[in-house]
């Protein structure tokens, strides 16, 4: 489980084809301070695990689904991405619950800087953009934010100058992709409603 507060912006170090499998190797330094082998590190917010480690950079394997599913498809050498190991049980919570199984992918559909704050709109399956809600939680590219506003299809979020100095959203693109994680809450209560004696009436 993660929080959403990204702790580095990694660097993509080489990307190795595997056929139905890609094995990325990520140059790091906070994230690494206490990794182990088979240890959980979110990638751009999909939760992988650490294959090999060495001086400054750690290999995951990314199957197939994963990349079918999330934009990890997308990465070239270089990219810049970010990173945030699993919680502790101490762990301050300062985001939100983010379990880093990514529910689709967004594009950036729009950017509208101020002096202060970035302005940014997303595009979202209308069937997750049931679990978004004005003022709720999201998590964009592993990145707790909150909502500003939904529609049927898009969801505005804004940007303080400490997520765009600190996360990839400070460089991101329009039509660039973005992974998605919505509510776990959200999902929970929905489906406990629906399969409830009362729901089913």
């Amino acid at each position: 489980m993660f929080t959403g507060i990204v702790e580095e912006l990694g660097t993509v170090a080489g990307i190795e084809d595997q056929g139905d499998a890609v094995r990325l190797t990520i140059s790091a330094g906070t994230v690494l301070s206490d990794a182990e082998l088979g240890a959980s590190i979110a990638v751009n917010g999909c939760c992988l695990t650490v294959s090999t480690l060495g001086e400054g950079e750690w290999t995951a394997d990314v199957m197939l689904e994963t990349l079918k599913r999330t934009s990890l498809h997308t990465l070239a050498a270089g990219d810049r991405i970010n990173l945030e190991r699993a919680v502790t049980p101490t762990t301050r919570l300062g985001g939100h619950i983010v379990q880093g199984h990514v529910d689709g992918v967004g594009r950036i559909v729009s950017r509208e800087p101020s002096e202060h704050w970035d302005v940014v709109t997303i595009s979202i399956e209308p069937s997750l953009a049931r679990y978004v809600v004005e003022k709720g939680s999201i998590a964009v590219d592993g990145i707790s934010l909150t909502v500003v506003s939904v529609g049927e299809d898009t969801f505005t979020i804004s940007l303080i100058p400490e997520t765009l100095a600190r996360t990839s959203l400070g460089f991101r693109a329009v039509g660039d992709e973005v992974n998605l994680e919505t509510d776990i809450i959200a999902k929970h209560v929905e489906k406990l409603v629906l399969t409830s004696p009362e729901g089913t009436r």
